[in-house]
């Protein structure tokens, strides 16, 4: 009797962990950095680790619930496994266990999927509590979808941008990945199920939510969507019976003629009048340039280490090694491929990524060959599986798709699993230990719960108080003072954000002398600490350049900026940062030696131009500062702060002026922008220009009239004095 009591608890602690797994798209923690990803995360861990105490007392205690072979299951062990000896080469090996807030990925994601896989396919699988699992999940989804139609309508905020709908995952592709998926189980649950009006029910939630994924504007979805109907198409035209091919092929021409029909009318108005049609004809290779760019990075990076990689979350090493200049004006810092298959082939080498491939090539032979779907759930199942890879080729993964994925897989691994020998001959846990099992496994529990989650929730909880703006900044101080003394993962967020707010802090006139130099001195100091840490990073080389700017200390800055160019030599934004602290201390020689290299790196950029121009302009040589802005801009006027701090160095107020006399065409100008005008054609002894600027201030401001006389007579008599 004991014995059965134990096995029932057990078993509704472990269904009951498993079953609230598809609210974990509903969850956000406001409080938290990244409230849309680390609660999402945390929440899926606690119930994972609750699932698994669970499942382990049942395994001791019953032996139904012992694991079992698969095909599909040696292949996640196998991909969990290398990516564990691959992270423990990782360059950082931190942060490839344990990532950070925005990611919440790491080896220890691996771990927990792995966990869920095993867990979910005995505890799921006895039973065939599968379908009540994924109706579950399907009901939330109604739920998730539904809010997304409120933003649709306008009544509900898209997070991310303002038309691209997210739901409450907080990100259009991670929300387009999660409908994807949901549409093809929503399908597969159709089919087999009895009751006519759920059956029509979830054929309208999965064309509701196909519909959805065109508004979610994430092209990788979209066309995982369509690849995977066609797909699926071709399956059934291939594999059903007679009556059925009939209907498939009659659906896949009408695929290949609305694709096509698309495709020939991509450049006409009805398509490019359309914000989601247009963006949906924008898919070309010379759109996809920047992601070429990206994966010849991530070649180069593999060339390097081809056996273990770099380890998880070490792309941002790769990126800033074998940067390449003509990705200037995108994102300065990718932690990402933005391609699945090329992320594990550069986290794990050559190995993770032939075993992440076979996650997939395994999961679709056991399911065609092994399992015991009918025709057309394999065929369903299979669309799921394949329109993920087709979105992976262009986005990376998120949480939900991870669960999804291995849900599937464990799913497709215990209905073709065999028994294995060595576990089913050790013997069951007599009842007598029974209440020693219950308390170690309860202690176990909690103490795991408490070691992996708490303090990571706790400092991302913090974080956000430290970094909330405080009236003199003290309130900041003490925060990242307390919360650096609490270890955590995620350092290298909490140091950067402390950076962050202590810039913040410095342009805070409430804030006294005293607690800005604490604050940037603080941020210093743990700049240093995390690149004793993890030295070779060039973002945190520029994180700590940063403090010493702040703090008037432009030798230890320079250090840091130079270490950063070390590390990523092709990037022009380290270069422009070189500049400009040799600009500050007087050297503009060296200053238009940087300008010169960041300029010469990405010449397509004229931004750039300005700044080389800017080198040249306080060097003395205007003729090779007006080539340049020439060769840049097709004319020498143009209107830029570091032109405009360089003019006024060397005293050249005609360039001053002619960019003054664009700045006031422009909608903005004001009589304040005149009066400058006229300043400058004093300074330049162009009287009658000053004279004709007030004029048209006047007429352009007549009840500022007084104003701009009692100005214009300031300037008057400061012209005389001189």
């Amino acid at each position: 009797m004991q014995g059965n009591a134990l096995r029932h608890g057990a078993k509704l602690v472990a269904l009951g962990a498993l079953f609230l797994i598809p609210l974990t798209p509903l969850i956000v923690v406001n409080n938290f950095y990244f409230p849309f990803i680390t609660g999402k995360a945390f929440f899926f861990r606690i119930l994972v680790e609750i699932a698994f105490s669970a499942w382990v007392v049942l395994a001791i205690i019953d032996k139904e619930y012992r694991p079992r072979f698969s095909w599909v299951g040696a292949s996640v062990v196998l991909f969990v496994g290398w990516m564990f000896v691959a992270d423990l080469f990782a360059v950082n090996v931190e942060k490839a266990f344990f990532s950070n807030f925005e990611r919440m990925e790491g080896w220890i994601l691996l771990a927990h999927l792995l966990i869920f896989f095993f867990v979910s396919s005995s505890v799921l699988g006895r039973g065939q509590r599968w379908r009540a699992w994924f109706l579950t999940s399907i009901a939330v989804s109604v739920y998730v979808a539904g809010h997304s139609l409120l933003q649709l309508a306008g009544l509900a905020t898209i997070h991310q941008g303002s038309t691209r709908i997210d739901s409450s995952l907080g990100n259009s592709a991670y929300f387009a990945i999660y409908l994807l998926f949901n549409v093809f189980i929503a399908c597969w649950l159709a089919i087999t199920e009895r009751i006519q009006a759920i059956r029509w029910a979830l054929i309208l939630i999965s064309v509701i939510e196909g519909v959805l994924i065109f508004f979610t504007e994430t092209r990788g979805a979209i066309l995982g969507l369509v690849g995977a109907l066609i797909f699926c198409s071709l399956l059934a035209l291939i594999t059903l019976e007679k009556k059925q091919r009939y209907i498939a092929g009659y659906v896949l021409v009408g695929l290949l003629l609305v694709v096509s029909s698309f495709y020939f009318a991509r450049n006409t108005d009805l398509i490019q009048e359309n914000r989601i049609f247009k963006r949906v004809a924008s898919i070309s290779l010379a759109d996809g340039a920047t992601r070429f760019t990206i994966w010849s990075i991530a070649g180069m990076g593999l060339a390097d280490r081809p056996v273990t990689g770099w380890g998880q979350e070490g792309f941002n090493y790769v990126f800033n090694t074998y940067y390449n200049p003509s990705l200037y004006n995108q994102e300065h810092w990718f932690d990402r491929a933005h391609n699945t298959f090329i992320d594990w082939l550069v986290a794990g080498g050559v190995p993770g990524f032939l075993l992440y491939v076979l996650l997939f090539v395994s999961a679709l032979f056991l399911l065609w060959t092994r399992s015991k779907f009918s025709r057309s759930e394999q065929i369903l199942l299979t669309g799921a599986l394949v329109g993920y890879a087709i979105h992976n080729f262009f986005v990376f993964d998120n949480l939900y798709s991870y669960i999804y994925f291995f849900a599937i897989m464990a799913m497709i691994h215990h209905g073709s699993s065999i028994s294995l020998p060595r576990l089913e001959k050790l013997r069951v846990l007599d009842n007598a230990h029974h209440p020693v099992l219950t308390a170690v496994t309860g202690a176990v529990l909690l103490v795991g719960v408490y070691a992996i989650n708490v303090p990571g929730m706790r400092a991302s909880s913090d974080l956000i108080k430290a970094m909330t703006p405080s009236k003199d900044g003290v309130a900041n101080l003490e925060a990242f003072t307390d919360l650096l003394k609490h270890p955590s993962f995620a350092r290298q967020e909490i140091r950067e954000q402390l950076v962050s707010t202590s810039v913040r802090v410095v342009g805070n006139k409430e804030a006294t002398n005293e607690v800005r130099t604490a604050i940037v001195l603080l941020a210093a100091n743990e700049m240093e600490k995390q690149l004793r840490e993890h030295p070779g990073d060039a973002r945190s080389e520029l994180q700590a350049a940063t403090t010493y700017r702040i703090l008037q200390q432009p030798n230890k800055a320079l250090e840091h900026l130079n270490s950063a160019a070390k590390f990523s030599p092709a990037k022009p934004h380290i270069y422009i940062q070189i500049g400009l602290v040799q600009w500050d201390i007087g050297d503009t020689q060296k200053a238009q030696e940087a300008f010169d290299i960041a300029y010469q790196l990405a010449p397509a950029f004229p931004s750039l131009a300005t700044y080389s121009a800017a080198g040249h302009i306080v060097n003395g040589d205007k003729e090779g500062a007006d080539g340049i802005l020439h060769n840049a801009f097709g004319n020498t006027v143009v209107d830029q702060g570091i032109l405009v701090n360089a003019y006024y160095l060397v005293k050249d107020y005609d360039s001053l002026s002619a960019i003054w006399k664009l700045r006031v065409d422009h909608d903005d100008a004001t009589e304040h922008t005149w009066i400058e005008l006229a300043s400058l054609n004093f300074l330049a002894g162009n009287n009658d220009g000053a004279a004709s600027a007030i004029k048209e201030a006047k007429r352009r401001f007549p009840k500022s009239i007084e104003s701009i006389d009692s100005a214009y007579k300031q300037l008057q008599e400061s012209t005389e004095s001189r």
